[in-house]
């Protein structure tokens, strides 16, 4: 069937194509006066139709997007179509865009089927798409833009996740990977910051375009990111965006540089920061895709850090809907570039341990209401295997012993606890494991902890190594203990002597002082001992009984919910 168009053309004869379309006059107007008439009465009608797409997925030849919409099936005042506009992350709307990438006869339900273009200048892999019908004034959008959801489809790489062997992960020093190896870690992580990256002596296309890095600071990535994963340390890389004056467009437009922010929000809202973006995300998907041995494997990606405080994602004071739609559409460009590289790999965001605490609704929000809105925006535009990647710091930070830390007023065993870290961390996992945050196949979302410590000295420099090791003892039985909960990379391996100035002495090996700028490993502490066998079942009980009487208890099982070794005790 020939697919009927409207041609614009004079007031005249547009509304009169529109009003035959709609079941009102069959014949032009026989004169001005007429024609005029039509017109104001062809401005006062509206448009009651309503979609939603259901459905936004690539086909099986891996080169069509099929698209299923339903909507109210009313088509009055339209010419009777549905059309399809695709729209790239940095636009909004259609406005008075014409070129529609397929259209569908009207009614309650309809498919479009249109050409991925992948690996072209015209590639839809990243694009969203809205419905649209055609009205007197044009081209108006009936739908919420929705995006591809299995970019994994055509991903070369379709290994299965390995899996590590026990969820014990530590945040490593490079030069002390021998003392890692000894200590049996299964986890690790790394920061790769776009501001540092960037350079010269490794070029990368994408889609046409050359993209340059520091050939330099890449190979050191390299050799850690190898060194790691070539010995079956399970990498999880932490993707953060430094300021850079040389690239203004990979920062939110309207954003200011400040003095006590880390980091900012990634930059997908104009095409030059989508684009740079877009070929950064590519480039260190497919370097780290494990394919190889001497660039290593990345498995799990952390876009940004501890997101519900701008402190680590700076773009200004805004409403939380307008902030976490901004980060959830630069974290679907990761997304996509990640899972169309490696299928199986697993993407998350990062939150601290502030569930509603400190929360101010437009610099820091709570991290509760962080997973809420961005799981509502994906149910719309599309799901994604999001993660959680969490921050469960002793609360403070500068006292290691967490289990009275209701005393603060911050903890309580429910969605309302200002604070959730270990002493209640099934408030955060058995909130994920409610049916409206489970996977599209209804498996629990994977959630990692990543960054968290406990310091072997207080503000009066006494040593407190016992208790240090006692707590991590505690907490690395309660994650293991709980089935949803995936790793737990303990900071850090060596003290950080900026750290230990502020109260903070987290390492396995305390640090030479009278090198500030360097991290100079010097002792070990108890904790090395208990990281090394907590996850042996022959020694872990053993090693850890030390820490009964520091807590106060006479079993494990009898504040660990589920307890692993049980039967052992």
């Amino acid at each position: 069937m020939m697919k009927k168009r409207w041609i614009k053309g004079t007031a005249a004869l547009l509304c009169a194509a529109f009003l035959c379309a709609a079941g009102g006059a069959t014949a032009l107007a026989e004169n001005g006066a007429a024609a005029e008439t039509e017109t104001e009465a062809a401005e006062e009608l509206t448009v009651n139709t309503d979609a939603a797409i259901t459905s936004c997925v690539i086909a099986g030849d891996k080169n069509t997007i099929q698209v299923t919409a339903e909507g109210n099936g009313d088509m009055a005042n339209t010419d009777g179509y549905l059309y399809l506009f695709e729209l790239k992350p940095y636009e909004s709307e259609i406005g008075s865009r014409t070129d529609y990438a397929a259209w569908a006869n009207g009614g309650t339900s309809a498919s479009f089927n249109l050409s991925l273009n992948r690996g072209t200048a015209s590639d839809r892999l990243y694009s969203r798409f809205v419905v649209a019908v055609l009205t007197k004034d044009g081209y108006q959008e009936i739908s919420k833009p929705h995006y591809i959801t299995n970019p994994e489809l055509v991903a070369p790489n379709q290994n299965p996740y390995k899996a590590p062997l026990s969820k014990k992960g530590l945040q490593m020093e490079i030069s002390q990977i021998g003392d890692a190896f000894q200590l049996g870690v299964k986890h690790s992580s790394v920061n790769i910051a776009f501001h540092q990256i960037l350079g010269s002596g490794i070029d990368y296309e994408y889609d046409g375009k050359v993209y340059h890095f520091s050939k330099p600071v890449i190979e050191s990535y390299d050799a850690t990111i190898s060194a790691m994963s070539n010995k079956d340390i399970t990498v999880t890389a932490i993707i953060l965006n430094g300021w850079n004056p040389a690239t203004p467009d990979l920062i939110v437009p309207g954003t200011t540089q400040k003095s006590n922010v880390f980091y900012y929000m990634p930059n997908v809202t104009t095409q030059a920061g989508f684009e740079q973006t877009r070929a950064i995300a590519a480039f260190l998907a497919e370097r780290y895709d494990g394919s190889n041995p001497d660039y290593g494997k990345v498995s799990n990606w952390i876009i940004g850090n501890e997101i519900n405080n701008q402190q680590w994602n700076h773009m200004g004071a805004t409403s939380i809907s307008n902030y976490v739609q901004t980060y959830q559409d630069a974290f679907r460009v990761f997304y996509t570039a990640i899972k169309s590289t490696s299928a199986n790999d697993r993407v998350f965001f990062s939150l601290d341990y502030n569930w509603h605490n400190e929360a101010d609704g437009q610099l820091k929000y709570g991290g509760k209401d962080i997973i809420d809105y961005f799981n509502s925006i994906a149910n719309v535009q599309g799901q994604m295997d999001w993660g959680v990647a969490y921050h469960p710091y002793p609360c403070p930070m500068t006292d290691a012993v967490f289990w009275d830390d209701a005393k603060t007023g911050l903890i309580t065993n429910d969605l309302n606890s200002p604070v959730v870290n270990f002493i209640n961390l099934n408030v955060l996992t058995d909130y994920l494991a409610t049916p409206a945050f489970q996977k599209p196949n209804g498996q629990v979302r994977n959630i990692m902890l990543t960054e968290e410590g406990f310091t072997a000295t207080n503000a009066k420099g006494d040593d407190l190594s016992l208790v240090q090791a006692a707590a991590y003892a505690y907490s690395y039985y309660l994650v293991d203990s709980n089935p949803y909960i995936d790793a737990y990379i303990l900071s850090r391996q060596v003290d950080a002597p900026s750290e230990v100035n502020m109260g903070l002495a987290f390492g396995l090996w305390s640090c030479d002082m009278s090198q500030p700028n360097q991290i100079i490993p010097q002792k070990r502490r108890k904790l090395w001992e208990v990281f090394r066998d907590i996850d042996n079942s022959k020694k872990t009980l053993e090693t850890t009984e030390f820490a009964k009487s520091i807590i106060g208890i006479d079993k494990w099982s009898d504040v660990v919910p589920n307890f692993k070794w049980r039967s052992q005790e």
